[in-house]
């Protein structure tokens, strides 16, 4: 597994990226100078088959990108956490949360996405892209992000309805920040009033930023991001 990792003091703050995405981004880039300069740790990684991690993108599921970023926690980490979570990365931010509690200090989500392969993309899929998805077990989608197709497996659908948080109350033992563009044309910014009604949190702040896009990675974006995440590494 491929990471980045800056000495510092704590609470460590941790990105976990999105779907097809890697560690090179714009906001995991962005917060790594921002510990650099104020001497704070901070740890960026890619998961299987994502970045310059080693795997094949499509044996990748749920599971097993939670396994790679609590392994990446339990060995490059201690103490406490602040973990940064993008889209899909989010959804294993709370999931990470869950299984470690004790270790949570502060949690931001920016656009996330928890059980977006069973109520976005398989909700969203036609009933024809549905049945070629579970005869032939892989479907392809052009990605507005990427000249590669988005490529989407049964086994990623199958393997999340075990990970599945919003049928539930999410108990969770510190503070949550929720960041959203309202012009999120992957994930709807409603979805962030839906994660926010379901938490169980000491304090839960939802921020929709008009205009905002999936990625939220402007100038003025990552001011913002940061700002958060320096609030909640207190």
């Amino acid at each position: 597994m491929a990471y980045a990792r800056t000495e510092g003091r704590g609470p460590t703050i941790v990105f976990l990226g999105g779907f097809r995405s890697d560690m090179t981004g714009t906001k995991a880039v962005a917060l790594e100078a921002w510990a650099r300069a104020n001497g704070r740790a901070f740890l960026r990684f890619d998961y299987l088959g994502h970045g310059q991690s080693s795997g094949r993108f499509e044996d990748g599921t749920i599971g097993r990108w939670l396994d790679d970023s609590l392994a990446a926690i339990d060995t490059l980490t201690i103490g406490k956490l602040v973990l940064v979570g993008s889209s899909m990365g989010g959804w294993l931010s709370l999931l990470v949360a869950l299984k470690r509690p004790e270790r949570l200090s502060g949690l931001v989500l920016i656009a996330a996405a928890p059980d977006f392969t069973e109520r976005m993309l398989l909700k969203g899929l036609s009933p024809e892209d549905r049945a070629t998805l579970q005869r032939e077990g892989r479907l392809e989608r052009p990605s507005q992000y990427s000249p590669e197709p988005s490529v989407f497996t049964w086994k990623l659908i199958e393997e999340g309805r075990d990970h599945l948080v919003l049928d539930k109350k999410l108990a969770l033992p510190c503070p949550v920040r929720l960041l959203h563009g309202q012009s999120d044309p992957d994930v709807p910014w409603e979805y962030s009033l839906q994660i926010a009604r379901h938490l169980d949190a000491p304090e839960v702040i939802t921020t929709f930023v008009k205009g905002g896009d999936h990625r939220l990675s402007t100038p003025a974006d990552i001011a913002r991001l940061i700002a958060t995440v320096e609030e909640m590494a207190h």
